[in-house]
């Protein structure tokens, strides 16, 4: 998988590992050098984590990096399908793309992700508008499906796995800041929410190796990370299981006749690797998290006091249509745990979907009434949008219209704004820790970290530097961001 030019020679025959060191001293003889990637992700956290992994793997076999698509061999869109409007997005640009493909026809495009598991060989062979496809397990076979592109095949894998999570391949950091890091502790997702196309793009729950997962950690607080994220679309149901662990240190729980670790244990072994690693996690589901989850945080002042739980509505009749297999009051109480154990300041976020099927305006403002009571200090909110093959595709019918949706989309997120700027009021005059992430997007002058609770704060850059800790004292803030200055 090389291009070819003229007028330069090998010294040194590429390996899968390095690609030739190449010399001019023979400009009879032609050489092959390695094709330049180029990778844009949309979506989830979990996408831009697995856009690192498909980087990984494309090194190793011999290919370059570009950060501009003008500029590429192959050109690669990792994508989501969660909602309409992301695919929408990602038909955009793939249209921007096919516009360079146009003017060098050698150009690959392909599509990676979600969007690639849901609609397969139909971006092949009915909108032939990509020349790959590859699901989210299939990022190892990538390589050979190039192969096949360039052998004048249709280049397509779809094969969701039992086993695959992608445990052995080093994460290639893009666009890193070197303070934060994700790492993907499972893939998959074992509940049915009966809007969500999650199941079926990413397959069946599966977790990983705590050593490696402790591994990564470990190599990226080595290498001056000093913030990880444990990424999973559920990380509550988190569960290894071993006849015999090979580190007697892990903190293995006998369960019948297995060993196991469970997300709580997994937690607190992170946090041990080093105090000044912060820790962090998404996402949880209310059915799963664990008093033990809150009360390791709780013992660890590294994990961050900070969880996202979406709840998607405030209504039980329309979480029982959602399959969330929880109510109202199931949920409210999980909420009354975390303020009890970890305290009111403990940070909180949610999902919020309105406009689901047949819902009513009593049922939207019970939506709102829950917010009201719980006050998250922020959330991600959208209106509903069905997706193909979900259950609520086939069972229920999208009956609310878009500019009712739209409308209360809209009050629920007045409704955000009001609770954010409440929450973030209440720092006022107080004491934060913030790990300092790099420069303010306005100015060079003032620094931009995050305190525990996942808020960003700003402040003036005196002497600190990006990757260490400051003590800021919150002096104002918007609805949005922390004001202060370093004590």
């Amino acid at each position: 998988m090389r291009k070819l030019i003229a007028d330069i020679d090998i010294v040194d025959q590429s390996t899968e590992n390095e690609p030739g060191i190449i010399q001019n001293n023979d400009a009879s003889r032609p050489v092959l050098i390695p094709k330049k990637m180029y990778i844009e992700s949309y979506g989830c956290q979990m996408n831009f984590s697995d856009s690192e992994i498909v980087t990984s793997i494309m090194l190793k076999h011999g290919f370059s990096t570009t950060d501009t698509a003008e500029d590429a061999d192959i050109i690669f869109i990792n994508t989501c399908s969660i909602r309409e409007k992301a695919e929408q997005t990602v038909r955009r640009r793939l249209a921007q793309f096919n516009s360079i493909k146009k003017k060098n026809p050698g150009v690959t495009i392909g599509v990676l992700g979600c969007m690639a598991e849901r609609l397969k060989t139909k971006l092949l062979e009915e909108e032939k508008i990509v020349d790959l496809v590859a699901g989210p397990d299939a990022y190892r076979d990538i390589p050979n499906l190039l192969q096949e592109v360039e052998d004048g095949q249709k280049a397509v894998n779809t094969f969701l796995s039992r086993e695959e999570t992608y445990a052995d391949i080093s994460p290639v950091r893009l666009n890193s800041n070197g303070v934060s890091a994700f790492i993907s502790i499972m893939r998959g997702c074992d509940n049915m929410c009966s809007f969500c196309v999650v199941p079926f793009t990413r397959g069946r729950e599966r977790s990983r190796d705590p050593h490696s997962i402790i591994q990564e950690a470990t190599d990226l607080f080595k290498k001056g990370f000093r913030e990880v994220t444990l990424l999973g679309q559920n990380v509550d149901s988190y569960k290894w299981s071993a006849e015999e662990s090979p580190d007697t240190k892990l903190p293995i729980k006998k369960h019948g006749t297995e060993n196991f670790v469970t997300f709580a244990q997994l937690l607190e072994m992170v946090a041990r690797i080093d105090p000044m690693l912060r820790v962090r996690f998404s996402t949880s589901h209310p059915k799963d998290i664990t008093d033990e989850v809150l009360y390791t945080i709780k013992r660890n002042q590294n994990i961050c006091n900070y969880i996202h739980l979406p709840v998607q509505s405030g209504s039980s009749r329309i979480l029982k249509l959602m399959n969330r297999t929880y109510n109202r009051e199931w949920y409210l109480a999980k909420i009354s745990s975390i303020k009890e154990i970890l305290g009111d300041e403990c940070g909180i976020s949610s999902d919020m979907i309105t406009g689901f099927c047949s819902e009513t305006e009593e049922e939207h403002q019970e939506t709102l009434s829950l917010m009201n009571e719980v006050k998250f200090d922020f959330s991600y909110m959208f209106h509903y949008s069905e997706r193909p093959g979900t259950l609520a595709a086939k069972k229920y019918q999208d009956d609310i219209n878009p500019g009712t949706k739209k409308r209360r989309l809209q009050e629920i997120i007045t409704k955000q704004q009001e609770h954010s700027l409440e929450r973030n009021q209440g720092s006022i005059n107080q004491l934060h820790q913030v790990l300092i992430e790099g420069y303010s997007k306005r100015s060079k002058d003032f620094l931009r970290g995050r305190n525990s609770a996942n808020k960003v704060v700003i402040f003036p850059k005196g002497n600190h530097q990006k990757g260490s800790y400051a003590n800021v004292l919150i002096t104002g803030c918007s609805a949005a961001t922390l004001l202060g200055s370093a004590i």
